[in-house]
């Protein structure tokens, strides 16, 4: 009798490892391979390309240790399409990939298809930009804050704690921008009282050209009264310097950026751009995708994970730390056209 009672114990308990190995092995060994989706908040951009180039490293990085990946990229065209990030993490979720790496475009809009894929056995990461869940298996980004805190530091370097300055905001409910954005507010009011800020309540959107035509809006009310400038984003920085130099104000206007492309490199040698905030999108991409793998197996992941950031002036551009950060090996992870 005690016997029979501990069959369907012993039954369930071979059903449970064979669902957790699959039936040819462990998933993410010899047998079927761990299917990690990422998404990004797009893929037009040169910081997501870097990112993609990032979870192919992890993805071969992790072959060579004996673990077994496919990586599925795919995000919106457009950095404001939120309706489509959520159609695309509501798809993998009911596809039932192993987990998502997701950079979230709202900080509130993905919480719903993000607890929803949970809840169908499907956990995700967050990289780049924070959710407001805790539904989550780790957060993996720059310290946006502590990030816009030196951006306040380097323009008031640059203009020696004094003059007039402005904000120009990314766009409504992205978190890492939102965050930026305080912490340069934050770092202005408590250490540069000669910095007299006059606007901070606009916004650039999602493109280089919705940036240069809230820049120029700007530039027409404050143009003669600007000193300095500050933008938080890959494509706020390329609007706002598109609109100095069309108004003839590139070099005579400090400007401090976030991000870093090859365009900034330029205009920062020929002494139109003074400075920027350099991530680490390749590093913050390939621990999404390892963070993932850990939790997929098992192991304990961070619920918090910081990627650092520099900050590039012409000081330091051409120092090698600076300059692996700027060139990336992309064509080591990417073929042309991804």
């Amino acid at each position: 009798m005690q016997v029979r009672r501990l069959l369907p114990v012993l039954f369930a308990g071979v059903a449970l490892t064979l669902a957790c190995r699959g039936a040819d092995g462990p998933k993410g060994g010899a047998g079927k391979p761990l299917r990690i989706a990422f998404v990004p908040k797009g893929t037009t951009h040169e910081f997501w390309r870097t990112m993609h180039a990032g979870a192919v490293k992890a993805q071969r990085d992790l072959l060579a240790k004996g673990v077994h990946v496919e990586l599925i990229w795919k995000g919106p065209l457009r950095e404001d399409d939120r309706e489509q990030q959520v159609q695309v993490v509501e798809s993998f979720a009911s596809q039932g990939v192993d987990g998502i790496v997701l950079a979230p475009l709202d900080e509130k809009a993905l919480v719903r298809p993000v607890e929803e894929a949970k809840r169908l056995g499907v956990p995700t990461v967050i990289v780049d930009s924070a959710l407001a869940s805790e539904e989550i298996v780790s957060f993996v980004a720059t310290d946006n804050v502590k990030g816009g805190a030196m951006g306040a530091d380097e323009l008031g370097r640059l203009m020696g704690g004094k003059g007039r300055v402005l904000l120009l905001r990314y766009q409504e409910g992205s978190a890492s921008t939102t965050e930026r954005e305080e912490g340069f507010l934050a770092r202005l009011k408590a250490a540069w009282p000669g910095l007299d800020l006059l606007v901070a309540d606009q916004h650039a959107g999602p493109t280089v050209d919705t940036a240069k035509r809230a820049s120029e809006n700007l530039l027409n009310r404050y143009g003669g009264d600007i000193q300095g400038v500050f933008v938080v984003n890959e494509t706020s920085t390329g609007g706002m310097l598109l609109a100095l130099q069309d108004a003839g104000l590139a070099g005579r206007v400090k400007i401090v950026g976030f991000d870093g492309t090859s365009a900034f490199v330029e205009a920062m040698r020929a002494g139109h751009l003074h400075a920027f905030v350099l991530q680490d999108p390749l590093r913050m991409a390939a621990l999404g995708v390892e963070t993932m793998v850990d939790h997929l197996l098992g192991k304990p992941a961070s619920k918090r994970i910081d990627t650092g950031a520099i900050v590039v002036n012409a000081a330091n551009l051409d120092e090698r730390e600076t300059q692996e950060l700027l060139k990336p090996p992309l064509d080591a992870y990417l073929k042309p056209g991804e």
